[in-house]
């Protein structure tokens, strides 16, 4: 298993950005113990239904807030308002860290009694979290999806595709990775092309697949990180639809990592028919991805690629995702060694007429 600093990516072990750490529908009445970039975390709905994510370890003992179910204090209801009491001493603490309230301590409550409190949003069944080893507010949004709302699209069903002994390094490297298209997943390409821009890695292609299409269709998706950790690619094929990829970091070089796939129907409210259909097509979606999947499962890291011309820009790829190792005051320089276009002596580059039609991001 290798870590950050044997791809010599920066000065900090996790990554800035935007992260999954839960799905929407795991969160209920309860809190959840999670591990993200090597500290634990507890995550809670509070009766406002606002969502607060603490670090796990009360000031008081270091209790872990969130992983205990024969406490009364558990047992009674937990969670009170918006702030969640510990189970130990049932010393509770709002959504801003602090701890509001020491039931058996009639003076000032002492400063020094807080927890971090991160900045999380939730958006499309999914809650986020922004990492930044600085500190720092966000300095770029989550995307947008409009279709989130419109009656026509079936919302996607989130797949747990599980954790991965693997440094996300490895999984940023398909973005670039044109050669791994035909093997593993059956494309015969049209058209590829590679786009560093800023914060945002992109992928475009289009051509035959053995999964997404009938055969002799046309399979053309438009593909893009916004951050190091959140994935979406526009899916023209069977279906129109929207994919979601995250990855996350749990440990240094281990990762957790989600799927899901939203699906344009026929109609201007999505019937059960076209339910049905969307979470096939969405199971199809998954088994493409599991090819993936499967082969970062078992690899060995490529700390060094043996890179070919034509392999695809790798080396831009790795450079692109080193902002995010590194202070942000870096990030224009070092989007300045990437930002373009990267295309492959025996591969099309995006037609006219595609690129016409316009892009997400």
């Amino acid at each position: 298993m290798a870590k950050t600093e044997d791809y010599n990516l920066g000065e900090f072990t996790f990554p800035r950005g935007w992260f999954m750490i839960a799905d929407s529908q795991e969160l209920q009445d309860k809190p959840l113990a999670l591990k993200f970039f090597g500290r634990d975390f507890a995550l809670y709905r509070g009766e406002s239904g606002r969502v607060v994510l603490l670090d796990a370890y009360c000031a008081h003992m270091g209790t872990h807030i969130a992983k205990n179910t024969t406490s009364f204090v558990v047992m009674d209801g937990q969670i009170e308002g918006d702030s969640i009491r510990c189970p130990y001493h049932a010393w509770r603490y709002g959504p801003d860290g602090k701890c509001d309230d020491i039931p058996y301590h009639d003076g000032p409550i002492p400063e020094a009694a807080c927890i971090k409190s991160w900045q999380v949003e939730e958006k499309y069944g999914c809650i986020f979290v922004w990492h930044d080893p600085e500190d720092g507010a966000p300095d770029y949004d989550l995307p947008d999806m409009p279709e989130w709302d419109d009656p026509a699209w079936v919302r996607w069903q989130i797949d747990h595709m599980g954790e991965l002994d693997t440094h996300p390094k490895e999984i940023i490297d398909n973005i670039a990775d044109i050669a791994h298209l035909g093997p593993i997943h059956g494309s015969t390409l049209e058209y590829f092309e590679s786009e560093f821009r800023g914060h945002i890695a992109i992928q475009r292609q289009g051509g035959g697949h053995k999964t997404l299409v009938t055969s002799n269709a046309l399979l053309e998706t438009d593909t893009w990180y916004t951050g190091p950790g959140v994935l979406m690619s526009t899916v023209k094929g069977l279906y129109d639809a929207l994919m979601l990829i995250t990855h996350t970091p749990v440990e240094d070089g281990r990762v957790k990592v989600w799927h899901a796939l939203l699906v344009k129907s026929d109609n201007e409210k999505a019937t059960e028919a076209d339910i049905e259909t969307a979470r096939g097509y969405q199971e199809m979606s998954c088994q493409a991805f599991w090819q993936d999947f499967d082969v970062w499962s078992a690899k060995r890291p490529a700390v060094q690629i043996l890179q070919l011309k034509n392999d695809g820009p790798f080396h831009k790829a790795r450079e692109w995702y080193r902002q995010f190792y590194n202070p942000r005051a870096q990030a224009t320089e070092r989007q300045s060694k990437t930002d373009g276009v990267y295309t492959v002596d025996w591969m099309p580059a995006l037609p006219e007429a595609v690129a016409a039609q316009g892009h997400r991001y």
